[in-house]
């Protein structure tokens, strides 16, 4: 996610505003800048990469302004450059703005501001906003703003700079994090405590649907419709590191609890009521009908939702699809033409083998899509279609929000193939869109429950072997759960097709072998209790794990793992998050480096 830092006060603004985006670099970002008002009018300096450049950009002689913002950006709309930068302004350079999220119809509004004369310079949804308060503005900087709030639809935190007003900053929440910083004189905002903690314990956390005026005398906070809201005082105990961590032991478990905004962003502006809009795809239904064969190709926790995938696709879109490991893709000489669609998933969008499968399938004259975290990046550049999935930067090298933003690409990707083939009613994209809505509100639902999960692991903190089952796409999450539980706690966990045992796998199954069996595919629901029964009967201990409101599980498991009711195509997305937590509390309770497992690396840039 993109960092934002404000302050109004008395002291020089800008090394406040360096040193508050320094704080939020663990965050990551690709791009920086900053705007400081001084006679002269607003100044702003922006640079691409890390900040030491943003520093070289804005030289030891800067401006001595006492008001100003700055931001980190993580590329969403548009690709990193000193122009995408923010902050962003208007025509007439009277104000400044930063953003975090993304404004759902931007492009709507920025067709109707561009047809009353507005010039854009960036590709960025945040320029919008500037110009949407530069069209509203009439004397009163808040007035102005409250009616931007009131057309944009999407996540967003934003700040506003006027030198209109010099002599303060108005900022806005909905869906995305903001604080504001209490000094003595002298005011901060910014949208994680992090960046403020050198300066301040007292804060404000502002909720969805507040808005603040920050001038050097106090701090105003209101309804987006004016109404005085009463803020409670918030005093910071944590230190800086657990800062950066938002209060969390780790930055895994920060991650795991961002996943319902990481969904309801890679769904924003993407989902009518009975269509799916993917603006970065351009296959037409003449193109699609000349596709026989699709190839999903990914590696690790990508991969596995790539199996998802392979299911969404073949039943929805009718379209036949592969799934391959990619470092494996290119030596079996794939069957590959221009009839061909090749799917690549990447969180970094680096990953070495996915790139060289990418190569290897427009060599031969496939069409290229792509499902990956970072604009910018070689795979988002080299594919000729890219679904970016906005997870924001993932910091744990144990992947979670990123695969569950990949899984909801492809129900994305699956629903789009179905809608332009036609092999879907409109009236059953619009059933599927309705629950996938849900989703985000469902994955929080789960993370309220932690406490359960967490007396869960106990049971596997001791053991050297565990066993995941499944069958369709509950076999797909199994390996996903699997893979967390080896890579952050060291046990030998494997994943295993439920109607697999009997061929060889239930040698190994004893007492001492937990087993998590996963049973959400309502068709064959009564198959994969056959297969648990078979792991009983060798006297494993079962945890189950179905829809709330099935009670015929726990007749067949010594303990049941709920999730909320869901269409069993969207289910992956929720079962996949007990197992994360899961993984995670075993990882801690066994004393492993659990945002740095041994051994492996973030990005695998090599083959």
């Amino acid at each position: 996610m993109c960092g934002i830092v404000g302050y109004v006060g008395k002291q020089v603004a800008i090394p406040i505003l360096v040193e508050g985006l320094k704080k939020l670099e663990y965050r990551g970002y690709d791009s920086a800048g900053v705007a400081v008002l001084d006679a002269q009018g607003i100044s702003v300096s922006k640079s691409v990469g890390k900040l030491i450049a943003l520093e070289k950009e804005i030289g030891e002689n800067y401006s001595q302004s006492c008001i100003g913002i700055g931001h980190t950006r993580w590329a969403t709309h548009g690709r990193p450059s000193q122009v995408n930068a923010h902050p962003h302004g208007d025509c007439g350079q009277d104000f400044a703005v930063v953003h975090n999220g993304i404004i759902e119809n931007y492009l709507e509004l920025k067709d109707q501001l561009i047809e009353k004369g507005h010039l854009f310079a960036s590709e960025t949804d945040t320029e919008v906003l500037a110009h949407l308060v530069e069209d509203f503005y009439q004397g009163d900087l808040e007035a102005a703003v409250r009616k931007v709030l009131a057309i944009i639809r999407g996540s967003f935190a934003m700040v506003v700079l006027s030198r209109k007003e010099p002599d303060k900053l108005v900022a806005a929440r909905k869906d995305s994090p903001m604080v504001v910083g209490l000094g003595t004189g002298e005011f901060f905002v910014a949208s994680d405590i992090t960046a403020i903690l050198n300066h301040t314990r007292q804060v404000y956390i502002l909720d969805d649907g507040e808005m603040v005026v920050i001038q050097e005398t106090g701090v105003k906070v209101t309804d987006f419709a004016g109404n005085p809201r009463v803020k409670e005082v918030m005093h910071v105990k944590w230190d800086a590191v657990a800062a950066e961590k938002g209060g969390y032991e780790h930055f895994m478990l920060k991650e795991i609890h961002e996943q319902p905004r990481a969904l309801r962003d890679t769904m924003l502006g993407r989902l009518e009521e009975e269509k799916v809009v993917l603006q970065e795809v351009d296959l037409t239904s003449e193109e699609l009908a000349q596709i026989h064969k699709v190839y999903i190709v990914a590696c690790g926790t990508a991969w596995h939702a790539g199996l998802v995938g392979k299911t969404l696709i073949e039943r929805w879109a009718h379209l036949p699809v592969e799934v391959d490991i990619a470092s494996e893709f290119r030596y079996r000489s794939p069957l590959m033409d221009q009839h061909t669609l090749v799917v690549v998933v990447s969180q970094s969008g680096e990953t070495a083998d996915t790139l060289a499968a990418l190569r290897e399938a427009k060599n031969r004259g496939a069409r290229v899509i792509a499902i990956t975290n970072v604009v910018g990046s070689t795979v988002s550049r080299e594919a000729h279609d890219v679904i970016f999935t906005w997870a924001g930067p993932e910091i744990a090298v144990a992947s979670t929000k990123a695969y569950t933003t990949q899984l909801e690409g492809m129900v994305l990707l699956g629903l789009y193939l179905a809608q332009v083939k036609g092999t879907m009613p409109a009236n059953k994209i619009g059933e599927i869109i309705q629950d996938l809505k849900n989703i985000p509100a469902q994955v929080q639902e789960i993370l309220d429950q932690e406490s359960g999960i967490r007396e869960l692991a106990k049971s596997f903190v001791g053991v050297e072997d565990a066993f995941f089952l499944g069958r369709s796409l509950d076999w797909a999450v199994a390996m996903e759960g699997a893979l967390k539980m080896k890579e952050i706690s060291y046990i030998h966990a494997e994943a295993y097709a439920a109607g697999e045992l009997k061929h060889g796998t239930l040698a190994l199954v004893t007492e001492q072998t937990p087993v998590l069996a996963l049973a959400t595919q309502r068709e064959i629901f009564d198959k994969t209790v056959s297969n648990i029964k078979e792991v009983k009967a060798r006297d494993a201990k079962v945890f189950g794990m179905t829809y709330k409101g099935n009670t015929s599980l726990v007749k067949s498991v010594d303990q049941v793992i709920y999730i909320p009711e869901t269409r069993d195509e969207l289910a992956p997305i929720l079962t996949v998050i007990p197992l994360q937590l899961l993984a995670y509390y075993v990882s801690v309770a066994r004393g492993c480096d659990v945002d740095k497992p041994r051994n492996l690396a973030k990005s695998v840039t090599v083959e």
